[in-house]
């Protein structure tokens, strides 16, 4: 029977961890990779023609309406385990499963995994930094004041944990927040299994985030027990071309960069969930016509708003026409950061985003929205010292003052040079880690010895 490694990913993580699945597949081809997820149609067909990767998609399970959004990435996978149980089964008569690697989000899994004695890994689609933060908290869950509270938005104190930086609370996802909630104890659970794992894959190479991989290989981030291998297999970005791109408004971008000078433009980019209210929006476009530098916008319209442009100031798009461009809704990020003439990135700080702009030495500007990108600024700027930060009001409201600063900071001045220079570096570390003798290639080879040994 052919030897495989199993790959559950959630809907919300699959974009992260199809590459992941597609690297141990080209670097093993006597391995059969099977990718199972529930994503909806477009990510799952991305993912079913992948090279070197058998996809196989999971219905989507009933769930409770009204549920909470982050639960909701957990609930998914658990009420899908009885599925899960049935396609690991088929697929054993078939294959020798070797080991199964489960997204963070479908650590309800778990136990379902390791029932076939399996050696089951996790993997952490943020970074290094991120995974000693979750590894830590159950120990920070012990004896942070608090914590028996409902919730820990009226605190404001610094947590120690190794390998990081120092952080604030309130830069902690939201989550965090809410101690009693059934989302706090799914992370606490997912903490407590990753350390009972067989190991854990994280979105990183070694350079970038050494400390971290440091605290994690000396096991100072769970104490008094043992650590289970981190094998750092990043960065797991797609540099193919997106074949879907090049028509309509993406393909006028494209002729407009093609005319712009080498690194003279700041492309301004969120994320599929990276909508502003109109105040916002306003606030941005003045930012960027006080600044005087070139930009490329991704923008799109808030909830129940048509034209964006409607909402901008009147006049905008005619007084910048010579120097900025609009592209509403989707942009083909991947494909605008390797252009030669961006020379700097605006980003929601989304492990991802972080990564694209790293391996082409691009610096950025932190504009973080949800989740753990409050988190990775600050990795990003204190730590990586890829980024510069935004100052923003406890609601999140950037000026257009603030924005106009730092868009000149980054493109114009001591301190975006030394950005640049620094990303620069991390570029460069990027290619070499991915290289032969290359940190992610070593872990690779490492992570299989253990796999193919099981």
């Amino acid at each position: 029977m052919a030897e495989t490694i199993l790959v559950y990913a959630s809907a919300e993580h699959l974009n992260t961890m199809l590459p992941m699945s597609v690297t141990i597949g080209k670097h093993h081809p006597s391995i059969s990779v099977v990718l199972l997820s529930t994503a909806a149609a477009a990510s799952s067909a991305a993912a079913a023609a992948a090279p070197a990767v058998n996809y196989r998609l999971l219905p989507t399970p009933a769930f409770p309406e009204n549920c909470d959004p982050f639960e909701l990435f957990f609930e998914i996978p658990r009420l899908n385990n009885p599925i899960l149980r049935d396609a690991i089964e088929e697929i054993s008569k078939e294959s020798n499963i070797k080991a199964i690697v489960i997204d963070v989000f479908c650590n309800p899994a778990f136990e379902v995994c390791t029932s076939f004695g399996i050696p089951t890994y996790f993997c952490n689609t943020t970074g290094a930094f991120a995974l000693c933060k979750l590894l830590h908290w159950p120990t920070i869950h012990d004896t942070i004041p608090g914590a028996a509270a409902d919730s820990l938005k009226d605190f404001d104190y610094s947590i120690e944990i190794p390998g990081c930086p120092l952080l604030q609370l309130l830069d902690l996802p939201k989550v965090f927040l809410f101690p009693q909630s059934n989302s706090y104890k799914h992370l606490v659970d997912t903490s407590m299994n990753m350390r009972k794992s067989a190991g854990i894959i994280v979105n990183t190479y070694h350079a970038l985030e050494f400390r971290a991989m440091e605290a994690l290989a000396n096991g100072l981030c769970v104490p008094g027990a043992p650590t289970p291998p981190v094998y750092s297999l990043g960065p797991f970005i797609n540099t193919e071309k997106d074949s879907s791109s090049g028509g309509g408004a993406e393909a006028e971008c494209f002729r407009w960069l093609d005319l712009q000078p080498i690194k003279s433009v700041v492309f301004l980019c969120f994320g599929r969930r990276g909508v502003f209210s109109a105040e916002q929006l306003k606030e941005m476009a003045v930012g960027l016509e006080n600044s005087g530098c070139r930009f490329l916008w991704a923008v799109r319209s808030p909830p129940g708003e048509a034209d964006v442009e409607a909402l901008l100031p009147e006049g905008f798009a005619e007084r910048t026409k010579d120097r900025g461009l609009l592209l509403k809704g989707y942009a083909p990020q991947m494909e605008v950061l390797s252009h030669e003439s961006v020379g700097g990135f605006v980003t929601h700080c989304g492990q991802g985003s972080l990564l694209e702009a790293v391996w082409f030495g691009l610096p950025m500007i932190g504009w973080p929205l949800y989740a753990e990108q409050r988190v990775n600024r600050v990795f990003m700027v204190e730590e990586m010292r890829v980024a510069l930060p935004l100052e923003e009001a406890e609601d999140g409201f950037v000026t257009a003052a603030e924005l106009e600063k730092r868009v000149r900071e980054l493109m114009d001045s001591k301190t975006g040079t030394e950005v640049r220079r620094r990303v620069t570096e991390m570029k460069h570390s990027a290619a070499a880690a991915v290289a032969k003798g290359g940190s992610t290639v070593v872990a690779m080879e490492k992570f299989m010895e253990a796999v193919i040994g099981s």
